[in-house]
């Protein structure tokens, strides 16, 4: 079930709209996460809810308005929760904590050890889904009933590449355009996306070799759609803070571009749709 919220910020400024989806208590209560970027490494806020990660996307026709009762609002934008894997976020600090050096392997280390991160708060509100998750990626030993990870190289590629050609089955049934594009412009698509999560280095390198892609042909690809980008159409910046879902402190962030993809006529990509909302700290 998806329900609108009417967020407003500080007094004087615009008030904003966000849809998600409901949680399954009704009486649960969600908190606006300040988290690290798994790219760029910013302050981003996220929203964790119902036990669930989810990030913040923007979407806004040319033109457009919001009737909110008796009130206008002339900003017909639109913020737009959508679930993350919490491994994307979760990637950075993991291989931080792992202290690794040359041939070095690095450290196993507890998960309140790893979820410690100076100035960010919101990494320990994860404590209680991320166990379960970073084993995925991660080598487990267990002594004296206690869990100490270190982050495996082949394991996260092994995940990447289930996640790449995951999204790849998915790509043909969203229109008439992905159907007639061959497997490795797919997954050449699908890289693209997944490198919004990711840094080049090492994880986008490795990707790319291990499905016999070109790394600079992906980073290049981004950089064009990335420049084609209406700067006019980027959102309202806010920075988030640690606040129950409706509160007034909830601010918004710096509108980030997605792909854009070329569009049969008459008609509008999915991925055009929306832009993720991102927020650098003060």
């Amino acid at each position: 079930m998806w329900n609108m919220i009417e967020v407003q910020k500080r007094k004087g400024e615009t008030k904003r709209l966000l849809n998600l989806i409901g949680p399954s208590d009704a009486n649960c209560q969600g908190n606006v996460l300040s988290l690290r970027h798994p790219k760029s490494d910013e302050e981003t806020g996220y929203l964790f809810i119902d036990g669930q990660l989810h990030e913040f996307n923007w979407f806004k026709d040319r033109f457009g308005s919001w009737f909110l009762g008796d009130y206008v609002c002339e900003d017909g934008s639109l913020y737009y929760c959508t679930l993350v894997d919490p491994i994307f976020v979760l990637l950075p600090i993991l291989k931080a904590a792992r202290m690794s050096n040359g041939n070095d392997p690095g450290k196993f280390r507890q998960l309140d050890e790893i979820l410690y991160v100076e100035g960010y708060p919101g990494y320990q509100h994860l404590m209680g889904i991320a166990g379960n998750h970073i084993e995925l990626v991660c080598e487990v030993k267990e002594v004296a009933n206690v869990k100490f990870f270190r982050l495996d190289d082949s394991k996260v590629l092994s995940w990447l590449c289930c996640k790449v050609h995951n999204l790849k089955e998915v790509f043909p049934k969203l229109g008439k355009n992905y159907a007639a594009q061959g497997e490795k412009e797919l997954l050449k698509d699908a890289v693209q996306i997944i490198r919004e999560y990711l840094n080049d280095e090492p994880w986008l390198t490795l990707l790319c070799k291990k499905l016999q892609l070109d790394t600079k042909e992906i980073i290049e690809a981004n950089k064009t759609s990335e420049a084609s980008f209406c700067a006019e159409n980027s959102p309202v910046p806010f920075r988030p803070s640690e606040e129950k879902l409706g509160n007034s402190n909830s601010r918004s962030s710096k509108g980030r571009p997605a792909k854009k993809q070329k569009t049969e006529v008459e008609s509008k990509n999915i991925k055009d749709m929306f832009r993720r909302a991102t927020r650098k700290g003060a």
